[in-house]
């Protein structure tokens, strides 16, 4: 009865050790989300996110979505992205091994004679000892996981690949994004391009009216002039505007993996985005952002390599195994009297070793604190573009009806000028001022659902979409 107790309490001993020493659990944090996060009352939230749609079902233009698939095929950045999950998945495989025992082959031949001023040169007789040695042998070493360092080393990588596949999936949003918002931008020029086309046209006309209004003496040399100076005016408009467009075709080409290009597309006016605004719940960022998932892949890794250093406090066990066949002469090496074997365990305990252990300890902990510190930013940052892209949405949303306002009005001061200047009761500079200024209100316009659209992509990765 006395040892059968005896028994249990090094039973309960050792299962205390093992709870007290053991890797730890990583758990997440529950207040790393606020529900408050998205600081916006304009689009009510639910349980489902925008962003748990494919990009597929969001852009609706062909053209778009071509350019779309071509740079997630072509992309240099999606490319560098895979190769690093390669090499993540080769460190996962390491992890996997390092449950198994390590085996060694070897094959030696030695050629060896003493010095004969020795005393092991003297037994000889004074006369020199040449030796032959041959060996065939193998060796085995395996340490025992008792501390779960081996486990957490595998968790680690496993994170680590974790991370890596996140990284590709932010590289793919932030690509969809990118595509889409340059897509759109290059329409928005198309359009300023087209408006600016016409007025150069109007313009023209203008001038060859208001020299025939010189020529009867309505006007005077300087409403000419200052009719030519508008005209020329807006050449240089649509020069800086055709610039642009050709700057953002190459920039759009080299996100597609291709040399500059001409780049194919609709209209402004045929974009429809039909997807409804639903930003989900704040938590649902910590599922569907990619470098916020990637942000935790990498404080888990943080977390287990922590644990690693922390059993190395501890003792390790390891076993080790040797043999083979050895023999001097190479006639008798695969008799049986030339076999050899040793088996050796040992528990090595760290004493002194100059606090390297403490210290990488130490570092490990600070590198856990500072990878809990990036997660917590990349969580705050998301929720910010949340927040920005809806406001910026939602202001554009009403700005588009301000300018389009502004446009008519201007459109009619237009005429009012006309009108009032064949009657002698406005200049001509009146005239040049209202259609200066209806025009740069109709290029706001067009910048403005640009934004609009711009806001809704920006939506849309904010939330964490484009990889699916």
């Amino acid at each position: 009865m006395k040892k059968t107790f005896q028994y249990m309490g090094l039973v309960g001993i050792a299962i205390f050790l093992q709870s007290c020493f053991a890797a730890k659990e990583y758990t997440r944090e529950q207040t790393v989300v606020n529900e408050a996060n998205y600081h916006t009352d304009l689009i009510p939230t639910d349980s489902l996110s925008m962003a748990s749609l494919s990009w597929k079902e969001i852009f609706k233009d062909s053209y778009l979505n071509q350019h779309i698939d071509k740079a997630l095929t072509n992309n240099l950045d999606i490319r560098m992205a895979m190769k690093n999950m390669d090499a993540a998945q080769a460190y996962v495989k390491q992890g996997k091994a390092a449950y198994f025992p390590t085996i060694n082959g070897n094959a030696s031949y030695t050629h060896s004679t003493q010095s004969l001023n020795t005393q092991f040169g003297q037994f000889g007789g004074g006369e020199r000892q040449y030796i032959n040695q041959y060996e065939l042998s193998g060796s085995l070493s395996w340490e025992a996981d008792i501390w779960g360092k081996l486990r957490s080393n595998d968790r680690a990588f496993t994170a680590s690949y974790m991370q890596s596949v996140s990284a590709h999936q932010a590289v793919k949003s932030n690509l969809v994004a990118q595509v889409a918002s340059t897509y759109y931008q290059l329409l928005a020029l198309d359009e300023q391009k087209r408006i600016a086309e016409e007025t150069i046209a109007n313009r023209e006309e203008s001038v060859e009216t208001i020299k025939l209004l010189k020529d009867a003496g309505n006007v005077t040399e300087v409403a000419v002039k200052q009719t030519e100076a508008q005209l020329l005016n807006n050449k240089a408009l649509l020069l800086d505007i055709e610039n642009n467009i050709k700057l953002l075709e190459n920039s759009l080409s080299i996100l597609m993996g291709e040399n500059p290009r001409n780049i194919e597309r609709s209209t402004l006016k045929e974009q429809v985005i039909s997807a409804e605004l639903k930003t989900g719940v704040p938590v649902q960022l910590l599922t569907n952002r990619p470098d916020i998932m990637a942000a935790e892949y990498a404080l888990i890794n943080a977390f287990e390599l922590t644990n690693v250093a922390r059993s190395n406090f501890y003792p390790s066990l390891r076993l080790s195994a040797n043999g083979g066949i050895q023999s001097i002469d190479f006639e008798d090496l695969f008799s049986a009297n030339s076999l050899f074997a040793s088996i050796v365990g040992s528990l090595t305990q760290p004493i002194l070793n100059g606090r390297q252990i403490r210290t990488q300890y130490e570092v490990r902990q600070t590198q856990q604190e500072h990878a809990l510190l990036n997660y917590k930013k990349a969580i705050l940052n998301a929720s910010k573009e949340v927040s920005d892209a809806l406001y910026t949405y939602q202001t554009n949303e009403e700005k588009v009806v301000l300018k389009q306002e502004e446009f008519e009005a201007y459109n009619q001061a237009i005429q009012y000028s006309e009108e009032l200047q064949i009657y002698g009761m406005a200049n001509y500079l009146e005239v040049l001022t209202a259609r200066q200024n209806a025009l740069n209100a109709q290029l706001a316009m067009i910048n403005t659902e640009f934004g609009k659209l711009n806001a809704l992509v920006q939506l849309y990765r904010a939330l964490g979409g484009g990889w699916r």
